[in-house]
């Protein structure tokens, strides 16, 4: 009986499901709880800032650098002899081609095909792009003959163009502070260009003004005046009213950024191309040199930085808003100054001019961006 007993068969037991019964109340109860869902959350959220990247703090950085370097990797890589509609056409490849991984990264490249057509990019890339290429040839010229700082203080003046240019085309108003910014900014330019000497005394001034426009002037200085200061004037005023018909387009339709920028290479390209073919002098000279002449692995560097540093400006502006991309600026104009004191010649040496326009630009920058209308 005892043996029967010791080695009969349990009866079955039906095995209960961890997520049935009192185990289901207990894990609902568990993770219902607030104390267990907040060190969830916090598990994720420290997870994803781990492998996560500030986008921000990068995009300003990088403009900085950009914005810093630009003018002095130009004038050191880019020489005098080179044919400069290949950089711009170089320029432009390089834009058209960022601008397409960006689409490829952002998914919209799909979307965007689907909705081109080439009625909507004539009208609006097609005058705005014969405008930047204007000002990228005018901005070359000026890459090539100028200091980087005097470059990055005159480029500025874009800001006081497209002021006026998008009040005309578009109607908008600055606000006071924003009018006096403008206002600081033309007289840093004329600080820079010489119009406005910082000589003690009414005499020293005179006779500095009377150097500037005669023709006892240093040549030297005669032609960074011609070659240097009025190409990047002009390339700063057509930069604003490029950039307000540019800002109206994409105001008033759908269009991607990406795609109108890719547009305007596009066209650019194009245009440079034709006029290559019809007997430009830079067409002449290409026919009788080499389309690699002066080129060197060397001069792509600035090409890329520059195709760079407009897909860096909007970013910037969409990721971290006006205010802070005029502080970006204003440390690129500060590293400007420190490279061209390091990497100087002797005859790029800051200068008191270089010195007062710089402060001058910086606030007017500030002022701009930190009180908008």
């Amino acid at each position: 009986m005892g043996s029967a007993l010791a080695f009969s068969p349990q009866p079955h037991r039906a095995k209960i499901p961890l997520t049935s019964g009192v185990g289901s109340n207990f894990e609902k109860r568990r993770n219902s709880h607030p104390r267990f869902q907040k060190s969830r959350r916090q598990r994720t959220t420290e997870l994803q800032s781990g492998f996560s990247v500030p986008q921000t703090p990068i995009y300003l950085s990088l403009l900085a650098i950009q914005f810093g370097c630009q003018p002095i990797l130009t004038k050191a890589l880019v020489p005098k002899s080179i044919v400069r509609s290949t950089v711009l056409l170089a320029q432009d490849s390089s834009r058209f081609l960022l601008c397409l991984i960006m689409l490829l990264i952002t998914g919209d490249f799909g979307k965007s095909i689907s909705q081109w057509t080439l009625q909507s990019a004539l009208l609006g890339a097609g005058i705005p792009s014969v405008l930047y290429l204007i000002q990228n040839y005018c901005s070359l010229i000026a890459y090539q003959n100028l200091p980087p700082v005097t470059f990055n203080i005159l480029n500025q003046t874009k800001t006081l163009s497209a002021a006026l240019c998008c009040y005309l085309v578009m109607g908008k108003r600055q606000s006071s502070f924003q009018v006096v910014s403008l206002l600081i900014l033309l007289f840093s330019a004329l600080v820079l260009a010489g119009l406005v000497p910082l000589g003690i005394g009414k005499a020293k001034q005179e006779e500095s003004l009377e150097m500037k426009f005669s023709s006892s002037v240093p040549e030297s200085d005669r032609a960074d005046f011609v070659s240097g200061v009025i190409p990047i004037l002009v390339a700063s005023f057509i930069s604003g009213l490029a950039g307000a018909l540019t800002q109206k387009t994409l105001q008033s339709t759908s269009c991607n950024p990406f795609v109108l920028s890719m547009e305007l290479s596009l066209f650019s390209t194009l245009i440079l191309l034709t006029s290559l073919f019809m007997g430009s002098p830079d067409g002449k000279r290409l026919r009788e040199d080499k389309i690699t002449a002066g080129w060197s692995w060397k001069t792509w560097i600035p090409v890329v930085t520059n195709a760079t540093g407009g897909l860096l400006v909007g970013l910037v502006t969409k990721h971290a808003g006006a205010v802070k991309k005029g502080f970006a600026l204003i440390f690129g104009l500060v590293l400007s100054g420190v490279l061209q004191t390091r990497f100087s010649d002797g005859d790029d040496t800051i200068s008191l001019q270089q010195v007062a326009g710089g402060v001058l630009a910086s606030i007017s920058l500030w002022m701009h961006s930190a009180f908008p209308p």
